[in-house]
């Protein structure tokens, strides 16, 4: 029997992955339509939301559709059917699908949309082409010593401490804290009415804005003191491990036009927009699905010999000046593997869940 799970049961394990606080801030991602509690039957998985792909969800007893384009980009004034958007979300409303989207906090994930179209290239990822400030803070807490260990750990079981590939880190000092207890308090050390001096331990570390509330709980629950000292402060350090577009090399160096027929097979596109040849073999890649051309210099800088991406413009093209090979590979042809990733995660965590990926293609491009 396939499980019936809690919406917000499945949009966890994609948060997990790909935390909606990480999205940019044009976007749109996250529960568009539906409640976090309801109960879903069955989720339908897709590039975009259309009719065609409502209607499937329909017929397959589905009242869930995740897509990784948002439905609603811009805020909506009325209801009446007059758009495509309109008629979507009026006829998901109807047979009560809920809809929800991963779109540029997947893109920033680095396991995200770029990873899985290099693991289809066969590029070995190396890091982030441009990683995103402003998403971690500093955590200070002053602990007595007789509960130092038990502090940070509960700090860095609840999310903080993690630094690129190293976890549990953080920066101890020891010193001296002093309080007096008011009337009406209860405290741990010292006694109502006098100066205490206590020795205590300052613990910094590090952690994603969005953990702050849930490693803060876990802070007091750990912590003997009635009243907890403790101090935050955003940091402009780059996320090494969110952002846009990522970097890598091929296991072996390839020739262009090699490269070039690789990317056609697996992508399956009939064909391929470039710069001029460099007539040099390739091993550096970088690569971002989607709407990628603001990413050009940050390949460069990384010394990339070519540069994938779903769309540039025109004007893109002059500036690869004979350094760097570009290659636009259509945005739907390189985001369309986000389907099987939301698939596979979503799999591995419910596994006898009704969990389908759309068979109805949404690319609004056609090819002659």
């Amino acid at each position: 029997m396939a499980d019936t799970v809690k919406l917000y049961n499945l949009t966890d394990v994609i948060e997990t992955l790909a935390p909606v606080q990480t999205q940019e801030s044009y976007d749109n991602s996250g529960l568009i339509v539906g409640n976090k509690l309801d109960i879903i039957t069955g989720a339908l998985i897709t590039l975009d939301i259309t009719e065609k792909v409502i209607n499937e969800a329909v017929t397959l007893g589905y009242n869930l559709i995740i897509s990784h384009h948002p439905i609603i980009f811009k805020p909506l004034k009325r209801l009446n059917g007059n758009t495509a958007t309109e008629r979507c979300i009026m006829l998901a409303i109807k047979h009560g699908i809920a809809l929800y989207a991963a779109h540029t906090n997947l893109d920033n994930s680095l396991k995200g949309v770029n990873a899985i179209l290099a693991d289809k290239l066969k590029i070995i990822p190396s890091g982030i082409l441009q990683p995103l400030k402003g998403m971690l803070r500093k955590l200070v807490v002053y602990v007595p010593l007789s509960h130092q260990d038990a502090v940070r750990e509960a700090m860095f079981q609840s999310g903080a401490g993690v630094i690129g590939n190293y976890d549990s880190c953080s920066f101890n000092s020891q010193g001296q804290g002093t309080f007096r207890a008011k009337e009406g308090s209860n405290p741990y050390v010292g006694s109502q009415g006098k100066l205490h001096m206590e020795p205590e331990i300052r613990i910094e570390t590090i952690l994603p804005f969005w953990q702050e509330s849930k490693v803060i709980d876990a802070v007091l629950k750990a912590h003997p003191y009635e009243e907890v000292a403790w101090d935050s402060y955003d940091l402009n350090n780059e996320h090494m491990q969110i952002g846009a577009g990522i970097y890598g090399q091929l296991q072996n160096p390839m020739d262009e036009i090699d490269f070039l027929k690789h990317i056609k097979n697996v992508l399956r596109i009939p064909f391929l927009k470039h710069s001029p040849l460099l007539h040099k073999n390739i091993l550096k890649v970088g690569l971002c699905g989607g709407s990628g051309n603001f990413l050009l210099q940050d390949a460069i800088n990384h010394q990339c010999d070519v540069f994938i991406t779903g769309e540039l413009k025109y004007h893109d093209y002059f500036m690869a000046e004979n350094k760097i090979l570009l290659i636009e590979a259509g945005h739907y042809e390189t985001e369309q593997f986000s389907k099987e990733l939301l698939y596979r995660i979503l799999k591995e965590n419910f596994t006898t869940f009704a969990l389908q990926i759309s068979g109805i293609s949404s690319n609004p491009v056609n090819y002659l």
